[in-house]
């Protein structure tokens, strides 16, 4: 019988680490979890007690190169702000939105790890790309220059085809956002987090669905400007760690059961068919018991958002919807998600995990 996961500690490639800020520059946070050290390559960072940007930074731009999912900004550097990745944790400056003296902060961290440069392919005149990638986990970081070439292909190093892709420019321009659970044909919609706006189509990825060696772009200037330098974030599925897919609201307090193959660390929704709601983000630390009430908006710069009956559960196997919000259970709507794990419902070892 083949295993049910090649990844017996998710916590070895993605964490969540709870902290509270001092403002005192060169400030280390080191993972508090007991599990495998892990480096990350991709650390998203709000500021939970106070309305504020989200930052977005990565080790294929460098520290202190920031990009915010609630705006259209172009790459702030903030030499206050993240400033290292370190063997178990990073290091920031006094930066509010990093570090606000007194204010609890979440982090939710990737790793990345192997890298890798060189020329795009596809369509028009190849230009300049690298990446970081982690086969085993499904995660891959691409710096790549746009060429404003319809089948603009960038080339990609995990061992299936993305389900969730993020781009944005580097310059002034809203994150352009493909998932295989949007619509029947994901490859002609996109989604965004700065506007919330709900699924559009212009041919961002030119009709054609990512595969294991490409990810292929329009013409869309937001992607593919020629010479604008951009950054993508894919994830592809894995077994008993990651899990994208959709689900339907029913609008009541037992709402549906999304099976993932595993007890979630973090999961992040959005509303797809109508309407401007909230992508929302639940993670296991914020909440470390089963009913999760406290919610953060990636589009948005609101404080953390606490409902004191829940939103929803987070069980052995995957999540419990508990409420009838709009901007995750509204009756008969649509909804897309992605979900990282905890651990695994039944290790390599045929292990069982239990709920919280």
């Amino acid at each position: 019988m083949a295993a049910y996961t090649t990844i017996d500690d998710p916590s070895a490639y993605f964490k969540v680490q709870l902290y509270t800020g001092n403002a005192t520059d060169a400030t280390a946070i080191t993972f508090d979890d007991t599990d495998t050290d892990m480096q990350p390559d991709f650390v998203w960072i709000k500021n939970r007690s106070a309305s504020g940007d989200h930052s977005l930074t990565d080790s294929v731009r460098g520290v202190t190169k920031t990009l915010i999912s609630n705006g259209n900004d172009e790459e702030q550097t903030y030499a206050n702000g993240l400033q290292a990745f370190s063997s178990d944790g990073f290091t920031v400056g006094t930066q509010a939105i990093f570090n606000g003296s007194g204010n609890g902060i979440v982090a939710w961290c990737w790793k990345a790890g192997t890298t890798a440069s060189g020329t795009t392919t596809g369509s028009g005149t190849g230009k300049s790309y690298s990446s970081s990638y982690n086969s085993t986990s499904g995660f891959q970081i691409t710096a790549y220059t746009g060429n404003g070439s319809a089948g603009h292909t960038i080339p990609v190093g995990l061992s299936s085809a993305p389900n969730f892709v993020i781009c944005k420019t580097r310059a002034a321009g809203s994150f352009i956002i493909y998932h295989s659970g949007n619509t029947s044909a994901p490859e002609t919609e996109y989604l965004e987090f700065d506007t919330g706006a709900t699924t559009d189509n212009n041919g961002a990825w030119n009709d054609v669905a990512p595969t294991s060696s490409v990810v292929t772009l329009g013409t869309f200037g937001d992607l593919n400007t020629n010479d604008q330098t951009n950054i993508m974030y894919a994830w592809s599925e894995v077994q008993g760690f990651s899990k994208f897919g959709s689900y339907v609201g029913n609008g009541n307090a037992d709402g549906p059961m999304i099976f993932l193959g595993f007890r979630p660390a973090f999961i992040l929704t959005k509303r797809t068919d109508g309407g401007s709601n909230y992508w929302t983000i639940w993670d296991n630390k914020r909440d470390p018991d089963n009913w999760c009430g406290q919610k953060i908006y990636p589009n948005a710069t609101n404080a953390e958002q606490t409902e004191s009956t829940g939103n929803l559960d987070f069980v052995a196997n995957g999540v419990k919807i508990r409420n009838n919000g709009g901007d995750y259970n509204g009756s008969g709507q649509t909804y897309i998600y992605a979900a990282f794990a905890e651990a695994p419902l039944v290790n390599s070892e045929g292990v069982p995990a239990t709920a919280r």
